[in-house]
């Protein structure tokens, strides 16, 4: 299943997101700005979060008044908020890699990574206001608050080998899942004034966006650099416990050894041990069916929707998740 695919009901709006992307960036007149925004645009990811506004607000039109402009600056800014959001991820992280290529801390340094990424920030609340749409507003700025109060609670809890599953939940819904949710509630929004499909969608981005999150954290672990775009054993290094790793050691009789494994934070070595006892363990099984549940969940949300190409695509996105677990 290819996204090109999936996202084909709405490939024209995606080219006018990137029109934007392009065009919000190079509007300061800085050449040193443009430069650093082309080499952020070449780094191209999934879009998946403004997929997810123009899918949700095109699955949940009541009719044909949808303010077509404002969906694709809507959808621009969820997209300047994740990106933002990677460039500081990658300074906490020490990144040296992303999308395959030099991080941008790599290679302009942390001071420029770091005023980078608040840059973004500004261009995705500038585009945001100019929707005039408090309550999206309202849902973004709440989403962007809750994800930075996850990054920060994760940092605080690095190196704490008695981390509990439900901790580490509780850190995907906000450093992840919480913009998939509001991605899909402020396109419903948008969409739809009468918001009978608001939490209905900003419950099915929330349980897609964990989903999303425990298979990248899955791939972290099993995954190869050339298929991630970075290098392997990230959360490791970093001392950050993640799915995978801790249904490995609810799942094994020698815990110590696990443990040990998990202490040698940066070595190769202990990786390929620790990827060779989970792929062979019952915690690779145990991290599919914990992942299954939250696709099963994002689905069911979306019951009540009418049928449409936009809802087959929200569905088809979940198979795709599902489909990168490679265990």
């Amino acid at each position: 299943m290819r996204l090109e695919d999936i996202y084909s009901p709405i490939k024209k709006e995606l080219r006018d997101v990137e029109l934007l992307l392009k065009r919000s960036l190079n509007n300061s007149g800085y050449k040193s700005i443009s430069r650093i925004s082309s080499y952020l645009l070449d780094s191209k990811g999934k879009r998946l979060r403004p997929a997810l506004v123009i899918l949700s607000a095109k699955a949940a039109q009541q009719s044909s008044s949808l303010d077509e402009k404002a969906m694709i600056s809507l959808a621009t800014a969820v997209e300047f908020v994740h990106i933002a959001s990677l460039i500081h991820d990658d300074v906490i992280d020490h990144a040296t890699t992303r999308h395959n290529k030099p991080s941008i801390n790599e290679k302009y340094g942390e001071d420029v990574s770091i005023a980078a990424g608040d840059y973004l920030y500004s261009q995705a609340f500038e585009l945001i206001a100019n929707c005039g749409n408090l309550d999206i507003l309202s849902c973004l700025a709440q989403a962007t608050r809750l994800m930075c109060e996850g990054q920060l609670v994760q940092v605080c809890e690095r190196d704490n080998l008695d981390l509990l599953k439900s901790s580490y939940i509780i850190f995907v819904k906000k450093k992840t899942a919480a913009l998939f949710a509001a991605s899909c509630q402020a396109g419903a929004i948008l969409a739809e004034p009468r918001l009978i499909y608001k939490d209905l969608l900003a419950e099915f981005g929330m349980n897609f966006g964990i989903a999303f999150q425990m298979v990248d954290d899955c791939m972290d672990l099993v995954g190869r650099q050339k298929d991630l775009g970075k290098e392997p054993g990230a959360d490791l290094k970093m001392g950050e416990l993640t799915l995978p790793v801790l249904n490995l050691i609810s799942q094994t009789r020698n815990k110590e050894k696990i443990l040990a494994l998990i202490r040698q934070q940066g070595s190769s070595v202990a990786l390929k041990e620790l990827r060779k006892k989970f792929i062979n363990s019952p915690a690779a099984l145990k991290t599919k069916e914990d992942i299954l549940v939250y696709i099963r969940r994002a689905k069911q949300k979306l019951d009540r929707l009418g049928d449409s190409a936009f809802k087959e695509s929200l569905l088809s996105l979940t198979d795709f998740v599902i489909e990168r677990v490679k265990i």
